[in-house]
């Protein structure tokens, strides 16, 4: 059983990794901590908030933390996730408020309560985990892993350079990876390797009510207009958590990541070094595709609406 506080910005991988976290029986999810990111924190706490009660997620606590980077102003990715964050879907508004307390001090006493046994996921800009560092660095020993969606070793997304998690607060990434901690970076190169193809599609079909009122529509909203061999959309998010229970199905190495803040053109760019001889990361660069998503897909079956 791998424990698990997710730390998100629901968007529509998000909403995809929070359900795979539900549906997985070796995951016990203890927390959902939400930050500003793909859309406003007000949208992505309502839109966790939202799936934890239409999923029936008892006794997980959904907490808001920071609604804007440390030193920037806020930029978001509504143009890929809709502008409340969760494409077509709507769901109905949530009874369930959120926890009184902010996302960061649940993180803190969370890990503090538990040390070395809940794996802490990163999912959206890292301004939360940031804040938590600085206020208790030793989140970093009482983590079990710390495993993060954002990154790339060759380009970006957000920019040429920069993909968005970490172009929407570099200097909260920078903290983070400065920390004294390993971060598993699942970046761009790998998650663009999970594609939600036509086949794949298919198959979320098969899942009747689920593949046709969440599953489908978030993993279809998106269509690259600039991409001419568009496949299908990537669902980042999943793969980060989908590492933790099977990191055997990434073929990862050992690397120096550190994060530029103040270039011009590469602001948000993680530079990764893997020939260093004082890495601070793992970076998977190869995923069994195929062994992801018949695990992704099975487990999904086990969600009931």
């Amino acid at each position: 059983m791998r424990r698990i506080l997710l730390d998100c910005d629901p968007g529509l991988d998000d909403a995809l990794a929070i359900l795979l976290a539900h549906g997985d029986p070796d995951i016990d999810l203890v927390a959902i901590t939400t930050v500003g990111g793909n859309v406003s924190l007000e949208n992505t706490t309502r839109n966790a908030l939202q799936l934890a009660e239409y999923l029936g997620m008892k006794g997980v606590p959904v907490s808001a933390g920071a609604a804007t980077p440390l030193v920037r102003v806020a930029e978001d990715a509504s143009h890929v996730h809709g502008a409340q964050g969760m494409g077509t879907v709507r769901l109905p508004d949530p009874t369930l408020a959120p926890s009184s307390v902010h996302a960061v001090d649940l993180i803190i006493e969370t890990l503090r309560s538990a040390p070395g046994t809940i794996h802490l996921v990163a999912t959206g800009p890292l301004t939360n985990i940031a804040l938590a560092l600085r206020k208790e660095p030793a989140i970093a020993e009482w983590a079990a892993s710390f495993v993060i969606m954002g990154g790339s070793f060759t380009r970006g997304n957000a920019t040429p350079a920069a993909e968005f998690n970490i172009y929407a607060d570099p200097e909260a990434a920078a903290v983070v990876f400065a920390a004294d901690w390993e971060v598993v970076m699942i970046g761009l190169d790998l998650t663009l390797q999970a594609i939600a193809t036509a086949e794949i599609v298919d198959r979320m079909r098969e899942l009747g009510r689920l593949g046709d009122e969440l599953l489908v529509p978030l993993s279809t909203f998106w269509n690259d207009p600039n991409d001419p061999d568009f496949r299908g959309q990537a669902v980042h998010d999943v793969v980060a958590v989908a590492y933790v229970v099977h990191p055997e199905w990434f073929e990862s190495r050992p690397a120096r990541v550190d994060v530029e803040t103040d270039g011009r053109f590469t602001s948000g760019m993680t530079v990764v070094d893997f020939s260093s001889s004082t890495p601070n990361a793992v970076v998977p660069v190869r995923l069994n595709t195929a062994e992801f998503w018949d695990y992704t897909l099975a487990t999904y079956t086990n969600i009931r609406l």
